[in-house]
């Protein structure tokens, strides 16, 4: 039996709400995580990788770690820090779909680190002079946790009288 497909969005919409969290998660690989300006110099940085456009490269994350962190600021470290937890985030909703298995708590938690780690790399960065970090991925990650996982939160909190 098939079933026509009006659109993509409509795939989307009649997922499995977990299925769908998941997919949400996932889509965080894709979005850039932060846009660094330095001076002019524009540098993209996502979970695999950064993109430098004066000149156009690419520098993923394994070079950076075992290359290039030799005398670099520890700011700089918030950034494999936080994919490190990413990777646990996207572990722990993947049991959750496969297994049926996850405390979306720790889930929730995790995706805000990640956040907070971009946000200490844009204070990093605003403490130099003519360079700027704007953390995408903190918002994104909040809206994430705030959309999918603010019920569950919710009802984890001790009642107010």
């Amino acid at each position: 039996m098939s079933r026509r497909i009006d659109s993509p969005l409509s795939l989307v919409s009649d997922m499995d709400p977990g299925r769908r969290r998941l997919l949400a998660i996932l889509a965080l690989f894709i979005v850039p995580w932060s846009f660094v300006d330095a001076g002019g110099r524009l540098t993209v940085v996502f979970p695999f990788g950064f993109v430098n456009f004066a000149p156009l490269s690419l520098e993923d994350i394994v070079s950076f770690v075992t290359v290039d962190t030799i005398g670099l600021p520890q700011f700089l470290l918030a950034w494999p820090v936080g994919v490190g937890i990413y990777l646990l985030a996207v572990a722990s909703a993947v049991s959750g779909v496969v297994l049926g298995r996850e405390d979306r708590r720790v889930t929730a938690l995790l995706l805000v680190l990640v956040g907070l780690t971009q946000l200490r790399m844009a204070i990093g960065f605003s403490g130099r002079i003519g360079t700027y970090a704007v953390p995408i991925v903190t918002v994104c990650a909040l809206a994430l946790v705030w959309w999918f996982d603010w019920p569950v939160l919710r009802r984890s909190l001790p009642a107010q009288d």
